[in-house]
C-alpha cells in the first residue's frame, strides 16, 4: 500500500506506508539521507526514522536548518551524558536539565566538582560512543515505569512528575536511557565532530535556593572543518570582545553602582557623536526631521498604547502626584501624541520624524552582557506616517536606506520577516494585511528571506535586519515594523483629498537599533582598527627629541584646527616604545619629526599596521586626511 506525501515544493511524491524520512531522502539522494537529522512531518518535529502511515506534508531537516542544529545539538548532549556516565560510574551522577542552545548544548550535572582536565577524558568515551555508531530509538512507557528507572534520581523524578498524562517518551543509545521528548539523530554515528568548551556553575531550575550542579557545555557538527572555522571563530572573538577592548581603549566602563548602565568616556563619546552625525547627516538626505519626546510619562498613555498590559514587566514604574508614571522603553507613544497635536493633510505624508531616544528596560542580571544588553540605550528610532498606498514605496525606501547605511561600515545582511505573536493588539484583518504589505516589498526587492512564525512585535509584524560581522557572526540590528494598531489606538488620522478623515499608517524603523550595542558590535567587528573617520584619535605626532616639540606643535595645532583628533607624544621616552603604545592605541596615523623633517616642513608617515610611508609634506598629507574622513572610507 503507498501513501502520498507532499514535499515543500508542492512536489508530491508515493512512497510504500511505513516508510520513513530517511527513506525519502534516499530517494532523493544518497547525500541527502546522510545530512537529514529529522524532519517535520506536517507540522510535527519528528525522528528521521519514524514511520510514514498517512499522506501527510514531509520537510526533512538538516544541520543548516535552525531546527536542525537543536536536534543536532541535543542529541550531542545525550552522547556527552552517555559519556560522564561512563566514565565517573563510581559516582551516584543526577542527570538535571540538559538542552540546545543559540550555539551549542549543555547539560547539568549533580556530581562532584569537573575540571578542564576532565573534558578531554569525556571527549575520548564520546569519540568511542561515535565509533559505536549507536541506533538512537525512543519508547513511550509508563510514569510509574519511570519513576521506578529514576528512584535514586531525585531530579530525573522531579521532571517526570512534571510531565502530564500517564507515560513519558525515553530515549535510548545503547545502555543509555533518558526521559527526552526528542526528537533525535539516528544513531551515534553521525555526531563526529564536537569540542566541550566549558564547565560553570548552575542551580537547579535556576533558582539559587537549590543545589549548584556541573553544567558542561559543548558545541558539535556534522563535519570537522565547521568544528575547526567555529573554534577559531570562538578564539578570534575572545581577542575581539568589546569589553576588554573597550578597557584597553578607554571607551567606556560598568561599574556595579548601575549594572546594566553604561559609562561612557571621552574617546567613547567620540565614537558615539560620529555615529550621530553619521545618522544625521543620512536622514536629513532622505527627508526625515528630528524630535525629542519626554523621558517619563504617565500611565494612561501606556495603556492607551499596550505596553502597560504588554511590557510592564520590563518598565521602570514610579508614583508622582499620586500617579504612576513610567520611563519609556520606547520611543512610540511620544511620537504618536506629537503627531496628534495638530491636523494632517494627505499633501503631508509620507511623514518621516526621526528620534534619538534614550530608553531604559529591566532586563534580568543574568542576561546583562557589556554593550550587547543593558538596561539604558538610544534607540534611533523612527516613525513613518502614511497612506495605504504608500506602504510599499516607504519599506523599500527603508531597506534601501539601509543598505547604504550599513555599507559605510563594511557590513552585509539577511532580512527576515516576523509574524504575529501570541501578544498581540489589533485585529486580525489588520495583521493580515500588514504581513501582507511586508511580504510584497520584500518579494519586490528580489533579495531572499526567511519567516519568522510569532515572532513579531505586539503591536505588528516586522522585517528584522540581520547584519554580519567579519567572523560571520550574524546580529539583529535594523527592524521594519508595520502598525496599523496603535493608529487605531490613538485615533491619528489625515485629511484626504476627498475631505474626508482617513486612518494613517506607520512604520517603526530603527537602522542602529540600539546605539550601544551597535557600538560593542562595531568594536568586535573592527576589533578595535576603527576607520579613519570614526577612530577616536587618529593622528599622533612623535618628535625625535625635545628640541622639535615646537615643530610637532605647530602641526599638532594646524591639524587641530582642521577637526582632526590629533595627539602629541612628547614623553622622554624611546621612540620604538612610543610607536608600539601609539599602535596598540589603534592610531589611524603616526606622525615622526625630526631635523629633517622641521627643515622641510614633512612628516615621516608610519601607521598601525607596522608599515612605513615615507616623508610627506605637511600640508599634503593633511589634505589626504582630510578627504579620506570626508569620504569615510
Amino acid at each position: 500500500m503507498t501513501i502520498t506525501i507532499t514535499l515543500p515544493d508542492k512536489s508530491k511524491k508515493k512512497v510504500k506506508k511505513g516508510s520513513t524520512p530517511l527513506d525519502v531522502a534516499y530517494s532523493i539522494s544518497e547525500g541527502l539521507m546522510r545530512a537529514t537529522v529529522g524532519a517535520y512531518v506536517d507540522d510535527d518535529l519528528v525522528d528521521a526514522t519514524t514511520k510514514l502511515n498517512k499522506n501527510c506534508k514531509l520537510k526533512l531537516v538538516t544541520f543548516k536548518d535552525k531546527e536542525g542544529k537543536g536536534v543536532f545539538w541535543h542529541s550531542a548532549s545525550h552522547l556527552m551524558t552517555q559519556a560522564v556516565l561512563r566514565v565517573f560510574k563510581d559516582q551516584n551522577i543526577g542527570l538535571g536539565v540538559g538542552f540546545d542552545v543559540e550555539d551549542g548544548f549543555y547539560q547539568d550535572y549533580d556530581m562532584k566538582s569537573v575540571h578542564p582536565d576532565d573534558l578531554k577524558k569525556i571527549e575520548d568515551e564520546m569519540k568511542k560512543i561515535v565509533n559505536e555508531k549507536l541506533e538512537i530509538t525512543h519508547k513511550l512507557v509508563s510514569k510509574k515505569e519511570a519513576l521506578k528507572f529514576y528512584k535514586k534520581d531525585p531530579y530525573k523524578t522531579e521532571l517526570v512528575n512534571d510531565v502530564p498524562g500517564n507515560n513519558v517518551t525515553m530515549y535510548c543509545q545503547g545502555e543509555f536511557e533518558n526521559l527526552c521528548k526528542g526528537p533525535h539523530v539516528p544513531n551515534t554515528g553521525m555526531l563526529k565532530s564536537f569540542k566541550l568548551t566549558k564547565v560553570a556553575g548552575a542551580y537547579w531550575r535556576g533558582d539559587a535556593k537549590n543545589k549548584q550542579l556541573q553544567r558542561i557545555y559543548g558545541v558539535a557538527f556534522p563535519d570537522k572543518k565547521d568544528l575547526k572555522q567555529y573554534l577559531y571563530v570562538l578564539e578570534e572573538a575572545l581577542k575581539r570582545d568589546h569589553r576588554k577592548i573597550g578597557k584597553e581603549l578607554d571607551l567606556f566602563s560598568l561599574h556595579q553602582e548601575g549594572p546594566g548602565f553604561p559609562f561612557f568616556h571621552p574617546k567613547g563619546m567620540v565614537l558615539i557623536n560620529e555615529l550621530l552625525k553619521l545618522w544625521r547627516e543620512e536622514h536629513i538626505k532622505e527627508g526625515y526631521v528630528e524630535v525629542k519626546t519626554p523621558i517619563m510619562l504617565n500611565r494612561s498613555l501606556w495603556e492607551t498604547s499596550g505596553h502597560w498590559e504588554n511590557y510592564r514587566e520590563n518598565m521602570y514604574i514610579t508614583n508622582i502626584d499620586d500617579t504612576d508614571v513610567a520611563i519609556k522603553p520606547m520611543n512610540c507613544p511620544g511620537g504618536m501624541l506629537l503627531y496628534k497635536r495638530k491636523l494632517h493633510s494627505y499633501r503631508d505624508l509620507p511623514l518621516r520624524v526621526g528620534e534619538i531616544g534614550l530608553v531604559h528596560r529591566h532586563e534580568l542580571s543574568g542576561v546583562l552582557a557589556g554593550l550587547f544588553r543593558v538596561r539604558a540605550f538610544h534607540q534611533d528610532d523612527a516613525h513613518i506616517f502614511m497612506t495605504e498606498k504608500q506602504i510599499k514605496d516607504e519599506v523599500l525606501g527603508v531597506l534601501n536606506f539601509a543598505d547604504r547605511f550599513y555599507k559605510f561600515f563594511g557590513l552585509t545582511y539577511h532580512l527576515e520577516l516576523s509574524t504575529k505573536p501570541e501578544k498581540s493588539i489589533g485585529t486580525d484583518k489588520q495583521w493580515e494585511k500588514a504581513t501582507k504589505a511586508l511580504e510584497e516589498a520584500l518579494k519586490s526587492t528580489k533579495q531572499d528571506y526567511k519567516i519568522n512564525p510569532g515572532d513579531g512585535a505586539f503591536y505588528g509584524p516586522k522585517i528584522d535586519i540581520h547584519i554580519k560581522d567579519c567572523l560571520g557572526r550574524t546580529w539583529q540590528c535594523g527592524t521594519i515594523q508595520l502598525d496599523m494598531s496603535l493608529p487605531e489606538r490613538f485615533d491619528l488620522t489625515y485629511e484626504g483629498k476627498d475631505g474626508k478623515k482617513h486612518r494613517v499608517v506607520m512604520i517603526h524603523r530603527v537602522i542602529y537599533g540600539s546605539l550601544e550595542r551597535f557600538l560593542g558590535i562595531l568594536i568586535e567587528h573592527y576589533a578595535g582598527k576603527f576607520p579613519l573617520w570614526l577612530n577616536p584619535v587618529q593622528v599622533k605626532i612623535l618628535p625625535l627629541a625635545d628640541r622639535f616639540n615646537d615643530y610637532a606643535d605647530e602641526i599638532r595645532k594646524q591639524f587641530h584646527n582642521a577637526m582632526i583628533r590629533v595627539e602629541m607624544d612628547d614623553r622622554s621616552e624611546s621612540l620604538n616604545k612610543k610607536i608600539r603604545e601609539a599602535q596598540l592605541e589603534q592610531v589611524n596615523y603616526i606622525l615622526i619629526v625630526g631635523e629633517k623633517e622641521k627643515k622641510d616642513k614633512t612628516v615621516n608617515v608610519r601607521t598601525r599596521d607596522g608599515k612605513v610611508h615615507g616623508t610627506v609634506n605637511v600640508d599634503k598629507f593633511l589634505d589626504k586626511v582630510l578627504e579620506e574622513i570626508k569620504e569615510r572610507k
